[in-house]
């Protein structure tokens, strides 16, 4: 099974990144026929056969604009090879590589297994790049090969610190690969001097250093990182290419998982919950049936301390087990066990801890709210979509008469404002203004204001 069979509903970024896949292949070989003809002829011409990547190149994959580049074996136009070297501009397709690649695309979309897949395929010695089946590939898969250094955070920022460290991997030789990848999965949490650090190393790598950033729009990174990688854009992929891999992959019931796909909006990571978790369904039609019956500001504000209750015991479930074990690895690290009382010298490690495990709770409480505002988003979509006479398929057809009687009972204007109330309140839960102040005020302004409509 190829790398690439996970990332679905891509076909156009898919063969961008083969394509340069197999354009590294060759440049690995044009490297080793080099150094191999060098050997004999002096350490100045091997020094000068080594073989590097070239300009960022155009913009690929989702029809953005085109970025120029700067490569880290020297300038050159985008879209085009830089002037042929030893061994280099031999392959007609040789500007299909880079040394650096911004792979963006919506939440769900699989930006991660897309950059995974690809840095499979650099590594891979098989037949074809990318064939899935030899060591290399199992092991970029499994987050287990030593040249591919990937940095994904369940906090709310990357750190300094995490970069520096980055920048450090990037400047090594491979141990055992064709490449050093560094894959960064959540660029988009960067604050600005961080990223500014992170410049230089992008800007000019080592000749066999590929940098992979993966982030929802090019426009979360500085255009000075922009303008030095290669976009790859991928799009929301269909619903039943989503439900095809839940079935495959997970094993999920095919009518269950076509339903998951729609109500995720092809959001694979939620899809994945809702087909696999039984409670997430009646969670869910919980969640979308709460604004309809709200009838005063104080069923408002119980309705919102409940959903952001909920969403602290879900992300607390999701964190506990994780950061017990963190603890006792520590403790048992720094020579305590069990109820040792803890010396001050030793304290300020403990509490380190205790913070980072704390930003965790908050990125996943977040993350707990803001898959709620989705699918409050899609049930005023749909509540739209019935009021203006669109021929779209519903996202909620097992809520369809509740949709009728709002659709009916209001006004296309008022399901404008809710669905921007929601995405205000989207904007604040980012900006780490309060959980509950923010879903307090959402929900005042999701009462109804016409007659009552109840569920059925």
């Amino acid at each position: 099974m190829s790398v690439w069979t996970d990332v679905v509903g891509q076909e156009r970024a898919v063969a961008v990144l083969d394509a340069a896949a197999r354009s590294a292949r060759a440049l690995v070989r044009a490297r080793r026929a080099g150094s191999a003809a060098g050997s004999g002829a002096g350490p100045d011409v091997a020094a000068e056969s080594d073989v590097g990547l070239g300009a960022a190149g155009p913009d690929v994959g989702g029809g953005s604009t085109a970025q120029s580049g700067t490569g880290a074996a020297g300038p050159g136009p985008a879209g085009s090879s830089a002037e042929p070297e030893s061994g280099r501009g031999s392959d007609a397709d040789a500007s299909a590589m880079t040394h650096a690649w911004l792979i963006t695309g919506p939440p769900g979309s699989g930006r991660s297994v897309a950059a995974r897949a690809f840095a499979a395929a650099l590594q891979c010695t098989g037949e074809v790049p990318g064939c899935g089946r030899c060591k290399p590939c199992r092991d970029v898969m499994a987050g287990s090969h030593p040249d591919v250094v990937r940095l994904a955070t369940d906090k709310l920022l990357i750190t300094m610190d995490e970069v520096k460290e980055l920048i450090g991997q990037a400047q090594r030789r491979p141990w055992t690969g064709n490449w050093r990848v560094i894959l960064v999965e959540d660029a988009d949490r960067m604050a600005e001097r961080t990223t500014n650090v992170l410049l230089k190393s992008i800007e000019e790598p080592p000749p066999q250093t590929v940098w992979l950033l993966c982030t929802p729009s090019a426009d979360d990174v500085l255009p000075t990182i922009r303008s030095r990688c290669r976009l790859v854009t991928l799009r929301i992929p269909p619903p039943d290419a989503v439900a095809e891999l839940l079935v495959r992959r997970d094993g999920a019931d095919p009518e269950l998982a076509a339903r998951a796909a729609r109500a995720s909006q092809s959001h694979i990571g939620l899809a994945r919950h809702l087909a696999k978790d039984p409670g997430a369904w009646e969670r869910r039609r919980r969640l979308l049936l709460a604004p309809v019956s709200l009838r005063s500001v104080g069923d408002a504000v119980l309705a919102a301390a409940d959903l952001v209750e909920a969403a602290e015991a879900e992300a607390k479930e999701t964190t506990a087990e994780r950061d017990a074990a963190e603890r006792t690895a520590l403790l048992r690290a720094l020579g305590l066990e069990g109820d040792t009382r803890i010396p001050p010298a030793l304290r300020a490690q403990v509490r380190q801890l205790e913070e980072d495990q704390k930003r965790r709770a908050r990125r996943a409480r977040t993350d707990v709210l803001d898959r709620a505002m989705i699918d409050l988003l899609s049930f005023y979509r749909d509540v739209l979509v019935s009021q203006m006479g669109g021929d779209v398929e519903r996202v909620n057809i097992d809520l369809a008469e509740v949709l009728d009687r709002v659709a009916a009972s209001t006004g296309p204007e008022q399901s404008l404002a809710r669905i921007a109330a929601i995405e205000q309140c989207r904007a604040r839960l980012r900006s780490n203004a309060s959980p509950l102040l923010a879903v307090e005020s959402l929900m005042v302004q999701l009462r109804p204001q016409a007659r009552p409509v109840s569920e059925p």
